[in-house]
């Protein structure tokens, strides 16, 4: 029997190992299994080139629990170790690099982002046990060995009679973690980290109906028929799909396949996905994965980490931040690469070259389907167009790359139903929506019930009128805009519609300069200044004669700034309510208004006229409104 001391420069690394990694310590199992599988797979491939000369057979790895001994079991059938080998990559390797790995982080207080701790490995499982028994049988025609060590830096080795080929960890679970004996603990560990490993895991035993067995159905003397129960038998209990979807080349799979992929990833959501992007490259680093374009609605108050990151089909996290772009982070799927290094600070993985790589990657791959489905099936794209463009017009502001790509399939739909690219839309529009001095108004509306009698007046003029009701619009209105400074996008409602797009025939105003002046401190009186500017403007005499508008600039502003943004203008504090009121010269109430030598009435009418403009724009509320209410009451009597 040998005894020895493992070589410890860090004081007390067992309980370091227990405290530090107390919050996760449940990612032991996920790295007992991973050595295993390893050990899997690496005796596959020296069987496949001919250097060990044994059959793999059925290997998997089996999970047991024994709640009398009060121990957990992790056994592998893969190439097991000598007492040799024990020595070297137990009490030296594994152990130094837990050594540097808890060296490294011990004393950063800030350090909560630590992804992964894969670089830990065998000694994590000191985190539940406070024994640990490592039983392992080689390969190779030599004796099995026993490693025993009770979380001191003392440890025996011995040889073992065990005969089987491969390895068993069986881990004497500590008081304080005696939840890692129940069943129902264990299975949700296999199910959230390893229901992808490699290697098929079993975790007990199942009873499902024979194959071999046809059930016998007979018939009574009246006729009626009986058939008997299936025959069950007893299988190994599998909990993993060793061969996912993402792991396979595209070619091999169709929608269905897909389909029954996101059932598997998320069986509690209702909603297909509405289509997916696979993504498979083996250089200059390899990455393979599945992402699905869920439906999403308009609102940026939505869940993400919903992308989970494998590593050689190992769960790591669904926290992708630094490796998926932000912006498709509300995407669905799986990402599995092991390029990306997992056991350091997620400030360093942000900053890492390959990271960053990869990112460039997905944010490419992505584009392209995009361009793809929309080439391939343009009316199919315009059908999802308002379920995905929240993701697509946040990339267009958040990533120039993907910006170049989309303008290409962006869509903006009309309230005529239509949807443009932006090129489509400039063509279409640049002749009637260029106005005397050049400029190139694009009209929309945010809200077309709202707004309705404004898109109105433009469409009678024969504009187009874009619906643009996303939460960062105005953002990405700011990024189209400025790539040309002549075109301009503007709400329906920052102005009357003759004002948004001014031609050289302006119309002529009924009331002379003079009454205009009279009229103006009248109507001025009659509405809150610090909130109003009046501003009388000759329309079309059936025009509405008071019409409230919103200035564009001022609206965007206190849009971008609700948003998050607003450039320096952030400084200024919140944007106050500002509108303009437009008075209609040339309507015949305005000159009723202003000939009536009643004050009283005079008073009324501006009132009735002023509030009928404020309920179009949903300003009426509280006692206004009721005021407004018994008015139009008064007047109908």
């Amino acid at each position: 029997m040998a005894k020895g001391n493992i070589n410890v420069s860090v004081e007390n690394i067992f309980p370091l190992i227990k405290k530090f990694l107390y919050s996760d310590h449940e990612i032991f199992l996920r790295e007992l299994i991973s050595n295993g599988t390893d050990a899997t797979t690496k005796l596959k491939h020296l069987i496949s080139i001919g250097e060990a000369k044994t059959e793999l057979g059925d290997a998997k790895i089996e999970i047991s629990i024994d709640k009398d001994a009060k121990t957990l079991t992790i056994k592998d059938q893969g190439l097991g170790m000598t007492m040799d080998e024990v020595e070297k990559y137990i009490n030296q390797i594994a152990f130094s690099g837990a050594e540097e790995f808890l060296e490294k982080y011990k004393d950063d207080k800030n350090e909560t982002g630590v992804i992964g701790h894969f670089g830990l490995g065998f000694y994590s499982a000191f985190m539940v046990a406070d024994k640990v028994d490592l039983i392992s049988k080689s390969f190779k025609d030599e004796p099995a060995a026993h490693w025993t060590c009770d979380g001191s830096p003392q440890y025996t080795l011995v040889e073992h009679d065990k005969s089987d080929r491969g390895t068993e960890i069986i881990l004497h679970i500590a008081e304080d973690s005696l939840e890692f004996l129940e069943e129902g603990k264990i299975r949700g560990l296999l199910t959230k980290y390893n229901r992808f490993n490699q290697v098929p895991i079993k975790f007990g035993t199942k009873k499902v109906n024979d194959p071999t067995h046809e059930p016998k159905t007979t018939k009574d003397a009246e006729g009626k028929e009986t058939t008997e129960p299936h025959r069950q038998i007893e299988v190994d209990d599998i909990i993993n799909n060793t061969n996912p979807a993402w792991t396979k080349a595209p070619a091999d799979l169709n929608d269905e396949d897909y389909t029954n992929f996101y059932r598997e990833l998320y069986p509690m959501q209702f909603e297909e996905s509405l289509f997916h992007i696979h993504l498979n490259v083996d250089y200059p680093f390899n990455l393979t994965g599945i992402l699905f374009f869920p439906k999403l609605s308009t609102s940026m108050d939505m869940q993400k980490d919903k992308i989970q990151l494998y590593q050689n089909q190992v769960y790591v996290t669904d926290n992708v931040e630094g490796i998926v772009p932000d912006f498709l982070q509300m995407l669905k799927g799986v990402i599995d690469s092991p390029d990306i290094p997992l056991n350091v600070s997620r400030s360093y993985l942000q900053a890492d070259g390959a990271v960053k790589k990869i990112s460039g990657y997905i944010t490419k791959k992505v584009g392209d389907k995009l361009a793809s489905l929309f080439k391939k099936d343009r009316a199919d794209f315009e059908t999802k167009w308002n379920d995905i463009k929240v993701i697509i017009e946040y990339g267009m502001l958040s990533e120039d790359k993907f910006f170049d790509k989309a303008k290409k399939f962006a869509l903006y739909p009309t309230v005529a139903d239509t949807f443009f690219t932006f090129d489509e839309l400039i063509e279409k529009t640049k002749d009637a929506q260029t106005d005397k001095d050049g400029n190139h108004v694009i009209l929309y509306t945010s809200h077309k019930e709202a707004q309705h009698s404004y898109i109105e007046a433009a469409t009678a003029k024969g504009y187009e009128v874009l619906v643009l009701d996303s939460p960062i619009i105005s953002h990405l209105m700011q990024k189209l805009e400025g790539g040309d400074a002549k075109i301009k996008f503007t709400r329906v409602d920052a102005d009357f519609i003759d004002n948004l797009i001014k031609k050289e025939d302006a119309a002529i105003s009924k009331l002379s300069d003079e009454e205009k002046e009279t009229l103006k401190p009248i109507i001025e009186a009659a509405v809150p200044k610090e909130t109003y500017t009046v501003q009388l403007e000759a329309m079309d005499s059936d025009a509405s004669p008071f019409i409230i508008t919103v200035p564009e600039f001022m609206r965007r502003m206190k849009e971008m700034q609700a948003s998050g943004g607003g450039g320096g203008m952030m400084g200024m504090g919140n944007f106050p309510d500002m509108y303009n009121l437009v008075v209609n010269t040339n309507s015949p109430l305005v000159s009723d208004i202003l000939n009536n030598k009643d004050e009283v009435a005079q008073k009324h009418l501006i009132s009735q006229a002023f509030d009928l403009a404020k309920l179009s724009q949903n300003l009426l509320h509280g006692k206004e409104l009721t005021d407004f209410i018994k008015r139009s009451y008064e007047l109908i009597k």
